[in-house]
């Protein structure tokens, strides 16, 4: 049990940093496990669940001003980032567990992280950063981009982003749209497969996955929060840089096996 507490407390940080960052939170669940050879509960979807909770926790506090303007005077942009939130929405539900089934191995993983990486570096070459507001243009297009992060190794924040500065807008307004649009994206799916959760609490450990949740809610708060300073003087290469050496990683790992 301390050893699984331990696995528990190593993902939990793990979804909260790479949820926010752009190199996504799904290969990394995926391969750590892989890597480590982890079993148990912490190599399951329902764990997901959990830690994915403790990001929106700490997605709701960062933002909770943002929402309550939103709610109160600025129903434009709710009324985008409702629009946005569609595309990945009806993926989600038609080809969720196909992806599931079929997507979920280290060599797509591996393909996604350097393909869309390097979507991230022409995106930040050919961004002019003009734009502070988004537009319903713009949110269409990241909420379409959005729908392709069902795919492990993507990056829902990645892809978002990426879009974001495809669309003109400055690094900070790709960053927090994409934050603000996760928001009815991890919700959601929290929602729906936490019903399992909820029905089947006796057959899981509750304490594993409220540490895994804890650990989440404070590195995704970490992660927000130095992401939107970063950005602010830096570009995103950085992470195309380590999305490549992960893939190179993985692809090393597959062949030893």
């Amino acid at each position: 049990m301390e050893s699984e507490m331990m696995r528990a407390v190593v993902l939990g940080l793990v979804q909260g940093i790479t949820e926010f960052f752009p190199v996504s939170s799904t290969a990394h669940l995926i391969l750590f496990p892989w890597f480590f050879g982890w079993k148990g509960e912490v190599n399951t979807l329902l764990f997901d669940v959990a830690l994915h909770a403790g990001t929106l926790v700490a997605l709701l506090i960062c933002f909770y001003k943002d929402w309550l303007k939103m709610l109160s005077s600025d129903r434009k942009m709710l009324l985008f980032i409702a629009v946005a939130t569609i595309p990945a929405g009806l993926a989600g539900v038609l080809f969720g567990d196909a992806v599931e089934q079929t997507l979920r191995n280290p060599l797509v993983i591996a393909f996604s992280t350097i393909a869309f990486g390097l979507f991230m570096l022409a995106a930040e070459k050919k961004s002019k950063s003009r734009k502070k507001r988004t537009s319903l243009a713009d949110s269409l297009f990241i909420g379409g981009a959005q729908a392709v992060a069902l795919i492990p190794g993507v990056s829902r924040s990645g892809i978002t982003m990426t879009a974001g500065l495809f669309r003109d807008l400055t690094r900070e307004a790709a960053v927090r749209f994409s934050f603000l649009l996760s928001t009815p994206i991890i919700g959601g799916a929290t929602l729906l497969e936490g019903r399992k959760l909820l029905k089947d609490h006796g057959h899981y450990h509750l304490d594993i996955f409220a540490v895994g949740f804890l650990a989440a809610f404070v590195s995704g708060l970490f992660a927000i929060r130095f992401l939107l300073r970063f950005v602010r003087k830096n570009p995103l290469d950085v992470f195309v840089y380590y999305r490549i050496v992960l893939a190179v990683v993985i692809l090393f790992m597959w062949a030893r096996t």
